[in-house]
């Protein structure tokens, strides 16, 4: 093992979610709410990459904080009825860290329940610590609060960490916690979110196994 702790995005980086599920969910909402605003897959990518999806929805889309906390429970309901698939060769990498004594961490935007779902479903091993969207606003990523917290339970230094993940929050997580930062790049192939990822975040994969021979 290179890292004692690996921490994983759980979306389009462990399953392939946004394309069947979360691109779907939102196309169905704001045509039901906002029927006047659209935008294409690679679009709806991007908006999420930079600024993210909070800026995403209620600068973009013009949603109010009561029309987001709408949205979210929308999602939710949909989210319950859709198990998006592991991406191939993920279920090696978990399983290979945990049975090598390592420790697996998730931080996402999904909540908790949905990702241990998504875990279970998929034949993934249990986490040793999940943060989702169930935390508080202000410590979700891109705040380095998670990270800040797994070292703090098991006594790691940043160095000993590394952050899996397929947009920008989650570089930006790392960066202000000093862990290192790996880019997933096989969720989807834009030019503008690769062009970013393989300048700035040192360590880049375009494929699964790309990034399995690199950790063992």
């Amino acid at each position: 093992m290179k890292y004692p702790c690996l921490v994983v995005d759980h979306d389009d980086t462990v399953v392939n979610s946004t394309a069947t599920v979360h691109y779907p969910c939102f196309v169905e909402y704001v045509g039901k709410y906002f029927p006047d605003y659209h935008c294409t897959l690679e679009e709806y990518f991007l908006k999420n990459f930079d600024p993210g999806v909070v800026p995403f929805f209620r600068d973009e889309v013009g949603m109010s904080e009561q029309q987001m906390a709408h949205e979210q429970e929308y999602w939710n309901e949909y989210v319950r009825a859709h198990v998006p698939r592991a991406y191939p060769g993920i279920r090696e990498i978990l399983w290979k860290q945990k049975n090598s004594g390592g420790l697996l961490c998730v931080s996402s935007h999904s909540l908790k329940a949905n990702i241990l779902r998504d875990y279970r479903e998929n034949g993934l091993p249990e986490p040793d610590m999940v943060f989702g969207w169930d935390e508080p606003r202000e410590e979700r990523k891109p705040s380095p609060h998670a990270l800040y917290r797994i070292m703090e339970r098991f006594q790691l230094k940043p160095h000993q960490l590394l952050m899996v993940d397929d947009l920008k929050p989650g570089y930006d997580m790392a960066r202000a916690a000093g862990v290192p930062f790996a880019a997933a790049g096989w969720a989807v192939n834009i030019p503008k979110i690769e062009t970013f990822m393989r300048k700035n975040c040192g360590l880049y994969f375009k494929t699964v196994p790309e990034l399995f021979a690199y950790l063992f």
